[in-house]
């Protein structure tokens, strides 16, 4: 059932209440340009409200008991459950993502509040270190935790309008460290359902505001010193701007990729390449290709590419585009017509360039049919940026140290994912590639959301995944206890 838009705009969260402001954002249904919802957006002096409440009330929120945030990160983890389909439907509505893969959006926000819940109870017990091992420090023991650095201002993508937002406030709250998010202007309807869940707990007043914030105020919020910690994902432009603009600061940055994966001539059985090809089909398609891990190179040796790269082209054209409220549907529109057109461009320059265009290549309004790409030139924009569209090139390499070097052979370094049988040679992936995590036997796309997620060089500093997204909101502070027989 198609998600009706409300008649009054929908309210933001400031300070743990819901409020109204001046001015509004429509949302649209980037499918087929229908209404999804209004929403209010926030003045600047209550954005300064939001400001003043969290910094005020950060000394107190850190030291909330644990089974207070505990206890509040789980009951959000249940409610979130218990409205997947309403959720899935409002995620699908505003962002296009298809419901199949919206609903398993709803699950993984389920599952980081409840990982949350339980580092919360955990985190910061401390750790003890004897001093007495020089003479100087006999009767003395030292304890060492982790203490809140402040304020954490949480800038959240379109792409996953649910689960990028919970990444950035459940651990806040887990670590008790007030947060101020900003979810994407494109699709904020989905961040401010977790407001809701939120004002069903007894978290304080000033913990957390939701603030559909536009993105030409956002310099405001970036400068404020009382906001020390920023957490931003988007494109690599946005994040490293952030972070040169507040070199003072301390900012995670998780920015995005040209995910890489790799075939290796040992993944040679027909029912290596058939998992293979179907696997790379999937993630270079799911969201509309716009994930910072879905995969958009294959590099894939000499010895199995001809027996791989149909396959792959068949996958591909299997996938099913369309409505994407459609239980069918794979693969549904991107979140703008711009951001198709943007992609049809590219793959244009590729052409031209010399590519071959084995399937795909064509655009209807905002959705871009699934692609695949050989003999693409090393230069043009496919080849070195992130396309964040349902586009994939194949590369053919000969042995496993041009593959790898073909990874390598970019500014970005997300994940990447190696399909081979060989202990020894995952080992020498996991030493050679230069990105945050290397997935043997799969694409670049997995990640589990309690493991440590970022990456190297131009995609990003810091890491998210629950309990490392708390280590970055904090810093170890040392007691030294002295007088003290061991």
């Amino acid at each position: 059932m198609p998600i009706e838009p409300a008649v009054t705009p929908t309210p933001f969260w400031l300070a743990g209440r819901q409020a109204t402001g001046e001015g509004v954002l429509d949302v649209t249904s980037p499918w087929d340009g229908r209404p999804v919802g209004t929403v209010s957006l926030p003045t600047d002096a209550q954005i300064e409200e939001a400001i003043a409440a969290a910094h005020a009330v950060r000394e107190d929120f850190a030291a909330t008991p644990a089974h207070v945030r505990a206890t509040a990160l789980d009951h959000v983890s249940r409610r979130l459950a218990d409205r997947t389909e309403e959720i899935a439907q409002l995620i699908s509505a505003e962002n296009g993502k298809p419901l199949k893969w919206a609903r398993g959006e709803v699950g993984r926000a389920v599952s980081v509040f409840r990982f949350a819940a339980e580092e919360a109870r955990r985190f910061n017990a401390g750790e003890a270190q004897r001093l007495d091992t020089d003479a100087g420090g006999q009767g003395r023991l030292a304890l060492t935790r982790r203490f809140p650095k402040g304020v954490v201002l949480g800038i959240a993508p379109f792409n996953f309008p649910l689960n990028l937002c919970a990444h950035k406030i459940a651990p806040a709250i887990a670590a008790g460290a007030p947060i101020i998010l900003k979810p994407a202007p494109a699709t904020p309807l989905s961040g401010l359902v977790i407001g809701e869940l939120l004002a069903e707990t007894d978290l304080p007043a000033g913990s957390w505001s939701i603030l559909p914030v536009p993105n030409d105020r956002m310099p405001a919020l970036v400068q404020d010193e009382r906001l020390p910690v920023i957490s931003f994902t988007g494109s690599d432009k946005v994040g490293y701007a952030i972070m040169d603009s507040v070199p003072r600061k301390h900012c995670t940055l998780e920015l995005g990729g040209n995910g890489a994966a790799v075939v290796l001539a040992d993944y040679a059985s027909d029912a290596d390449l058939d998992w293979a090809a179907t696997r790379i089909a999937t993630f270079s398609n799911y969201q509309g290709g716009q994930s910072c891990i879905s995969v958009q190179r294959v590099v894939v040796d000499a010895s199995v590419h001809d027996r791989l790269l149909p396959r792959i082209v068949a996958a591909v054209e299997a996938q099913v585009t369309g409505d994407p409220s459609d239980d069918k549907t794979d693969v549904g529109p991107l979140v703008s017509e711009d951001a198709a057109k943007r992609v049809e461009a590219w793959v244009q320059e590729a052409v031209a360039a010399g590519a071959n265009l084995r399937t795909g290549g064509t655009r209807d309004g905002a959705s871009y049919a699934p692609t695949v790409l050989t003999d693409v030139p090393a230069d043009v924009t496919i080849s070195c940026e992130e396309v964040f569209g349902p586009v994939l090139t194949v590369t053919e390499v000969d042995g496993e140290a041009a593959a790898f070097a073909a990874v390598n052979d970019s500014k970005y370094g997300l994940q990447a994912g190696v399909f081979t049988h060989d202990l020894q040679t995952a080992f020498r992936a996991h030493r050679a590639l230069e990105v945050g995590g290397v997935i043997i036997g799969d694409v670049p796309s997995y990640r589990a959301d309690q493991m440590p997620y970022g990456g190297a060089k131009r995609s990003g500093v810091g890491r998210e995944g629950v309990r490392f997204a708390m280590d970055d909101y904090t810093y170890e502070r040392v007691l030294v206890l002295t007088g003290i027989d061991l």
